[in-house]
């Protein structure tokens, strides 16, 4: 403001120029703000409803305007550069305006401070050089067709831009703040803070956040009850900001984006100070934690009406940032992301021929794709079968491999008294157990050895291998033909007008019909026979 109205003292600026451009998300009080500081400068609140103008106003004449109301505004702006000091021209909602009117403003926003303009019917130059005249435009990212708002190139670069709605660096605990600042006035509990001193706001806000805070450090005599009920309206409050804070920071984002480069749909939920108040509102002391969450997922559900088609992707993205995205949601919101994309990458107008081509070619790819991973798990389960009994003979060489050592063991240490005879000089025992002898103690080990070498002897390993296909693999190859027969064949043939090479697309499409049908015959001849 001081660089185009000038300021006092020696530090006062001889270039006046510029302008001051606010965009932010609706509900962060943007002309609120500028009223209040017009008013503290005693400057004159020159307001200029930009939906009122709409898109076809593209000149300062009056008599230009398509309509009563729009030539009414025009004549608004004419009228503040007649009185010319002591004006703060304010153009609200320019995101509904033309781009092509705002470009007037170009030559007043320079070090020039001149513009055209039409009052009572004459023409002329208005030079602001030197008087106490502002320029504020305010707005937000995106039209009402939802589509984003772009300022002209040489005026945003004469602007001070400020977003109200970002956060700026080192500043994240007092925008916070502000949140439930706001709402003080919304609610009927903290009602009474707003007359009272705001140092009593923030010893009740360090109370919330679980420190120590005397009450007689308080400006007003507080019950304990009240003070009870206060701390809890605030807790409760700092979990609704919390969700507002992640929202904000996501739709500011999601309009800094460029439509090629999203990975999923726009979100344009908001989280700005009149959500809160709106919440704040409904906000007591003696919900619950489940309660307050309700109420967020109640307000966003009320919200999100309003985007129409997009209210779903919206409501499952903001479920996916508070974490509470599960089932079926979860895979609706995977699904949604993954059609957004294969429709982004197909580019073109959808009633264009090519692209309905392209799109069904990519569902048949996808579809492949699937059949190609179905298989790919039904071999690895076959191979998986085959390493289980592949163990299952390992374990049972294993145990044999035990049961001897067990033997080799129990017989050194029952011989361990007679140190002149070696191990080496004792005959081999018969795999029978013996009948008769002072060899009791190995009858139970030899009989389980012999046992165990006549079932690996007598056992026969019979294995079936039962290489079947995933359920539902050949209506699947079935289904896929026949989508492809009855939904590409007639689209190529109807677009032959319009593509060229019209014979080699046909022939490339037969072809991918008999390739089709034969991994159907080799499949059916595979697995049914």
């Amino acid at each position: 403001m001081a660089k185009q109205l000038g300021a006092a003292g020696d530090q006062k600026r001889t270039d006046r120029m510029g302008m001051l451009l606010l965009i932010s998300p609706p509900g962060y009080g943007k002309t609120t703000l500028m009223e209040y500081v017009a008013n503290r400068l005693g400057l004159v609140f020159m307001k200029i409803n930009g939906p009122a103008l709409g898109h076809e106003v593209v000149s300062i004449d009056p008599a230009e305007a398509p309509n009563a109301t729009a030539a009414q505004e025009v004549e608004k702006v004419n009228l503040a550069l007649e009185m010319g000091n002591n004006v703060m021209l304010y153009l609200d909602d320019i995101q509904h305006t033309n781009p092509e009117f705002l470009q007037k403003f170009i030559s007043l926003c320079d070090a020039q401070r001149r513009i055209e303009g039409v009052w009572r019917g004459r023409s002329r130059t208005y030079d602001l050089r030197g008087k106490k005249f502002c320029v504020v435009m305010a707005g937000n990212p995106y039209t009402e067709s939802g589509a984003a708002f772009k300022i002209p190139d040489m005026l945003a670069n004469r602007a001070d831009t400020y977003n109200l709605g970002d956060i700026l660096g080192g500043n994240l605990e007092a925008f916070s703040l502000s949140y439930i600042e706001n709402t003080l006035t919304s609610n009927r509990t903290l009602a009474p803070l707003a007359t009272r001193e705001q140092a009593d706001v923030y010893r009740f806000i360090k109370m919330a956040r679980g420190e120590e805070v005397a009450t007689t450090d308080f400006s007003y005599g507080y019950a304990g009850a009240e003070v009870q009920e206060i701390v809890g309206v605030i807790k409760h409050l700092f979990r609704v900001q919390e969700v507002l804070l992640r929202v904000n920071k996501e739709y500011i984002a999601s309009a800094a984006m460029d439509d090629k480069f999203r990975t999923e749909p726009a979100f344009k939920l908001q989280g700005s100070y009149r959500n809160m108040n709106k919440l704040a509102e409904k906000v007591a002391a003696a919900m619950t934690g489940d309660e307050v969450d309700r109420l967020v997922d109640d307000h966003y559900a009320g919200e999100a009406q309003t985007l129409t088609v997009a209210a779903e992707q919206n409501l499952l993205k903001l479920a996916e940032m508070r974490g509470r995205l599960q089932g079926e949601r979860a895979e609706r919101w995977a699904l949604i992301k993954r059609e957004f994309q294969r429709v982004r990458s197909l580019g073109g107008a959808a009633d264009d021929p090519a692209v309905r081509v392209a799109g069904q070619l990519s569902v048949l790819a996808e579809r492949v794709e699937q059949v190609k991973d179905s298989l790919l798990l039904a071999a690895e389960r076959e191979a998986a079968n085959g390493k289980e009994l592949q163990q299952a003979q390992m374990a049972q060489q294993a145990r044999l491999v035990e049961l001897m050592a067990q033997a080799q063991a129990q017989a050194q240490q029952q011989k361990a008294p007679e140190p002149e005879k070696k191990l080496s000089t004792l005959p081999m025992p018969n795999l029978a157990p013996p009948t008769t002898g002072g060899l009791d103690w190995a009858r139970p080990i030899v009989a389980r050895i012999a046992s165990a070498l006549e079932g690996l002897n007598q056992a026969t390993l019979k294995v079936d291998v039962h290489n079947e296909p995933p359920p539902g693999v050949q209506e699947l190859l079935a289904q896929q033909v026949a989508i492809v027969e009855r939904t590409l064949v007639p689209l190529v043939r109807a677009a032959t007008g319009n593509l060229q090479d019209v014979r080699g697309l046909q022939d490339r499409v037969d072809q991918m019909l008999g390739m089709l049908q034969e991994i159907d015959e080799i499949l059916k001849g595979k697995y049914l026979r």
